[in-house]
């Protein structure tokens, strides 16, 4: 064994100035990391290797505390049939454009019960405000509202509306639209049979083609999961 290792002693750096300066930068600058720290302090000239710093950033601690996203944890709600007339609604929104390019959104209202079109909002822009003004035009509420994680229907407005009027919200699990199959399964046909059928001039034209649209779909379209009748057919049957 070499003399030179059996005599060797380890002498450990005075980090005191150092580690007294780093507090103070740190405590200046709270969201600086350690890279840019060192820097600083390497301009004032008490250290040179960045490892150091890394050491003594580490032993205080004064790592950067990175700000998590709030993730909400939804548990899976099987989806149960409904057996009554607006004891559940499944609401979505659906895209298209006007003639002239102009991009406007449908927001769609179905009873899963009868499989009826309760209403639609059509507008270039819709607001939680706006939703829960259209809401309260339909007359009758449903007991519960199924709908996804769309920043227009998880607002305040919605909140405080579905607390007012006694309406349960149930969301669905992020990523998993079958949850919300009753109105998935209505807006591949509304997209399929009025949306790219039609070739809006203006807002006003594509209101108006599609009520026309909804009445024809609840009074005279036969649905095959309720017999072959219309909505309102067995709507009224069922009453």
């Amino acid at each position: 064994m070499s003399r030179s290792t059996v005599r060797y002693e380890a002498k450990r750096q005075n980090d005191s100035e150092l580690r007294s300066r780093l507090e103070e930068l740190a405590e200046k600058y709270p969201r600086y990391g350690y890279p840019t720290l060192h820097d600083m302090l390497r301009d004032e000239g008490l250290v040179r290797n960045p490892k150091r710093t890394y050491r003594i950033y580490s032993e205080e601690p004064l790592q950067v505390c990175t700000k998590r996203r709030k993730k909400l944890i939804r548990p899976r709600v099987p989806l149960v049939l409904p057996t009554k007339k607006n004891e559940r609604w499944s609401v979505d929104f659906i895209s298209d454009q006007l003639a002239t390019g102009r991009r406007f959104r449908v927001f769609n209202i179905i009873d899963d019960f009868t499989r009826e079109c309760v209403g639609q909002l059509v507008d270039t822009s819709i607001s939680g405000k706006r939703l829960v003004r259209f809401l309260d035009t339909l007359g009758q509420l449903p007991e519960k509202i199924v709908y996804d994680n769309g920043p227009e229907v998880t607002c305040k407005a919605m909140f405080f509306w579905a607390k007012e009027r006694g309406v349960k919200l149930q969301l669905i699990q992020p990523g998993k639209p079958t949850q919300n199959a009753y109105v998935e399964s209505f807006n591949g046909k509304f997209r399929e049979y009025c949306l790219n059928m039609h070739w809006f001039r203006d807002l006003d034209e594509a209101r108006s083609e599609i009520d026309q649209w909804r009445k024809h779909y609840n009074e005279e379209k036969p649905h095959s999961s309720l017999g072959r009748m219309p909505p309102r057919l067995f709507a009224e049957r069922a009453a």
